[in-house]
């Protein structure tokens, strides 16, 4: 069972966090429409029931930060080619790539909206 069941990114131009977060991961963040349209919701890509899903959100009261809560975004066989991606959609690397031992890898980033979160990978 996981720690985690959902998580939310707030951003504040939702486009842009849209296309910064979908170059970042090689696949669409998806835009799911909401019943209230002042929200505006885009999730990434997950299988409902396996591990973790979560989106990115715009709506009053979410206001992105870099500090507090770190949110480790999956770097996929290795986290060097999301990373390397970061500041060319925008972002800005914190931490390089980092060795964390048997855990594996980690690397922390700004995203265009302020927030600050890291990737993880196990090479």
């Amino acid at each position: 069972m996981n720690a985690i069941n959902w998580f939310e990114i707030p951003v504040l131009d939702f486009e842009r966090a849209r296309t910064f977060y979908s170059t970042l991961i090689g696949a669409e963040v998806a835009h799911h429409p909401m019943p209230d349209p002042n929200i505006l919701y885009g999730v990434f890509p997950y299988e409902p029931g396996k591990g973790v899903g979560g989106a990115i959100i715009k709506m009053e009261g979410c206001t992105p930060s870099s500090e507090g809560v770190v949110i480790y975004i999956n770097g996929g066989e290795d986290l060097s080619g999301p990373l390397s991606r970061v500041e060319a959609a925008g972002g800005k690397v914190l931490l390089p790539k980092t060795s964390i031992g048997e855990n594996g890898f980690m690397a922390h980033f700004l995203d265009t909206e302020g927030n600050k979160l890291a990737l993880h990978s196990m090479n």
